[in-house]
């Protein structure tokens, strides 16, 4: 009985040198990407809308976001690279002589591929929305905690520009603030508000400071008209958009999107399902298109190949734009940039191989 092995040494060597670049060029993407959003975060941490203690969880979570979007340009740049080094050195032409045609190269090309492309689907569908709903929730907590963090007990602090200066007898573990003084300013007009006790919520997605059993006077400057009153419970508002949304489907569930008629879910549902299928068609893109001489070097195809990525992922974006204003059909949004990518493999197929290659390999007349 013959012993069939899955991989031959043709397999290994591709399905070695494809998964060492690839996942090299994501790891190049993902570090320059999230060191620019490490700044940002820094940034947020330093204004005091984030604790310290919450930076790396959101860096964690940020990563994991990265990785599934440059997921796509990785797997094409990394398989552009190996053959177009292979092309370089001739390696190809060895193989081409022992029998290995183009049939043979995408069978040991998608060999590499395949994993990676159910790697993609997992990160796209459920792990890429999990941490973007991560990143919010932690946001969130963290603006809704902003106001103990930047009021410290026994001490004055200003707030929103200096309008309010806030001083804390002292804060409870339960961040309950004790025994506060509030002088607040809007114009000419300032008021003081002493209350017993304090704390800060969260109120129709923005962050309030509620003062309860206190007493408040507000008036203007030199006049002797002011208003006194005592209250149970007063609140004044810290910062607007705490908490808010920047996109509303990131964070949400793939069942539910498949199950939303809404045309802004569709098109969420369909950003998610691209990644997958992008990495599948532009590798069989990537095969004859990183066909280069031996003298123009491993990089011959790089720039044309990244105007056509640009074009490609670009395209996705317009197309899914004009499904959701009504201007193409629902299908069309999403399989239009697919269609023109198709038509273009078969334009790089004809121009390399010729009709008569194509034709035979459709008849199944060739290996």
């Amino acid at each position: 009985m013959h012993n069939i092995r899955f991989l031959s040494v043709m397999d290994k060597m591709m399905v070695s040198e494809l998964l060492k670049t690839i996942f090299s060029v994501l790891a190049v993407l993902v570090v320059i990407i999230v060191s620019r959003n490490f700044i940002k975060i820094l940034k947020m941490a330093v204004d005091g809308l984030i604790s310290n203690e919450a930076i790396f969880s959101i860096l964690g979570l940020k990563i994991i976001l990265v990785s599934a979007s440059f997921l796509v340009p990785a797997v094409f740049v990394g398989v552009l690279m190996v053959l177009g080094r292979m092309y370089r050195d001739q390696e190809m032409a060895a193989l081409s002589s022992a029998g290995a045609g183009v049939g043979r190269l995408y069978i040991a090309v998608f060999k590499a591929i395949i994993p990676i492309a159910l790697l993609s689907v997992w990160m796209a569908l459920y792990a890429s929305p999990w941490a973007a709903d991560k990143v919010e929730q932690v946001i969130f907590e963290q603006k809704q905690s902003i106001g103990v963090r930047a009021i410290a007990a026994g001490k004055f602090s200003e707030y929103n520009q200096g309008q309010l200066i806030f001083y804390v007898e002292s804060i409870s573990a339960d961040d309950v603030m004790h025994d506060i003084f509030v002088q607040s300013k809007s114009g000419n007009n300032a008021g003081i508000i002493t209350a017993e006790t304090a704390e800060v919520r969260m109120i129709n997605s923005s962050l309030y400071i509620v003062f309860m059993n206190g007493e408040r006077v507000q008036g203007k400057a030199g006049d002797v008209d002011f208003i006194f009153e005592t209250f149970g419970e007063y609140a004044m508002r810290l910062e607007s958009g705490a908490g808010v949304k920047e996109n509303k489907y990131d964070g949400m569930k793939t069942e539910v999107l498949f199950n939303m008629q809404d045309l802004e879910g569709v098109r969420e549902l369909y950003r998610r399902l691209s990644i997958p299928l992008s990495i599948i068609v532009l590798t069989i893109m990537a095969v004859p298109l990183a066909q280069v001489s031996p003298r123009a070097g491993v990089y011959g195809n790089l720039f044309a190949a990244f105007l056509i990525y640009f074009s490609f992922a670009n395209f996705e974006k317009v197309n899914a734009r004009w499904m959701v204003k009504g201007e193409v059909p629902v299908w069309l949004g999403f399989w239009g940039a697919y269609i023109l990518a198709s038509v273009f493999i078969i334009f790089l197929l004809i121009r390399l191989y010729g009709y008569a290659w194509i034709l035979m390999k459709l008849r199944g007349k060739t290996i």
